[in-house]
């Protein structure tokens, strides 16, 4: 299937690692010119270099900080300088802290709040104008958290439980200027994120995260994490034109692990 993506302009959020630069990987390869972000810029760096040599698309990067507005506004700014308007946003950002309620105090709850939901408003807001123009796609990646509440993330099973809710709002208001709005949810993808998130529960129980791991793959019928790039391929079917009357729904990606519908 040919997805429609040449020369179309992606911004990836949190794209040096991870799912972020599996995304921007595949829409590179699809003929996307993208623009990868994150803090570290040793890492932005070398990861553009990486994704420009098997691209067809052009790829670049800048540094941003998500949860400061004038850093995306200038993102969005340099993303028009080196690449052109926006046709695709996919809005992607680092889990927050694990925890469970009494654990964690208001500067903690307020930095999760900015991170994993406040970032994705404010980056809407500044990509909007382009997408307005000629329509276009918002991608919201959030966790496997938005069907099943996952034990000892309390800040996880809110904040992206607000994005769901975002994206469901904006896919009606939208829709009017032929922008499609989605939600996809990872489930348990061999990420660092994944990783991290194993040795936590490793280290409070005493046990390997090897044991973690095994335990967990047992819970997923397909037997195993998923890869990056498994992600990444529901995102960019997702970000082109051949999902044109895909708007306003949430997809799964997690190997039939969430039991719920």
């Amino acid at each position: 299937m040919d997805l429609q993506l040449q020369d179309k302009v992606a911004l990836v959020v949190a794209s040096s690692k991870g799912l972020g630069k599996a995304i921007a990987a595949q829409l590179s390869q699809e003929g996307c010119h993208v623009m990868l972000t994150s803090r570290d810029v040793a890492r932005l760096e070398s990861a553009r270099q990486e994704l420009q040599a098997k691209a067809t698309g052009k790829v670049a990067c800048h540094p941003c900080d998500i949860t400061k507005a004038a850093d995306i506004t200038a993102l969005v700014a340099a993303t028009h300088e080196k690449l052109g308007a926006i046709d695709i946003l996919i809005n992607n950002a680092g889990g927050p802290p694990g925890g469970n309620f009494e654990d964690i105090d208001d500067a903690v709850w307020q930095q999760a709040f900015e991170l994993n939901l406040l970032s994705c408003v404010r980056m809407i807001d500044a990509a909007l104008p382009d997408l307005k123009q000629k329509g276009g796609r918002i991608i919201n990646v959030t966790s496997s958290s938005i069907k099943q509440p996952i034990p000892g993330l309390i800040l996880s099973n809110v904040f992206r439980m607000g994005l769901l809710g975002l994206g469901k709002s904006l896919a009606n208001e939208l829709a009017q200027y032929n922008i499609l709005v989605n939600t996809v949810a990872p489930g348990r993808i061999s990420t660092d994120r994944t990783l991290y998130l194993d040795q936590l529960k490793a280290d409070k129980r005493g046990v390997s995260v090897e044991q973690v791991e095994t335990e967990a793959q047992k819970l997923i019928p397909l037997g195993r994490y998923g890869e990056p790039e498994e992600f990444a391929r529901m995102v960019t079917f997702l970000a082109s034109p051949a999902s044109s009357y895909v708007s306003g729904t949430a997809i799964m990606v997690d190997g039939g692990m969430v039991k719920g519908f």
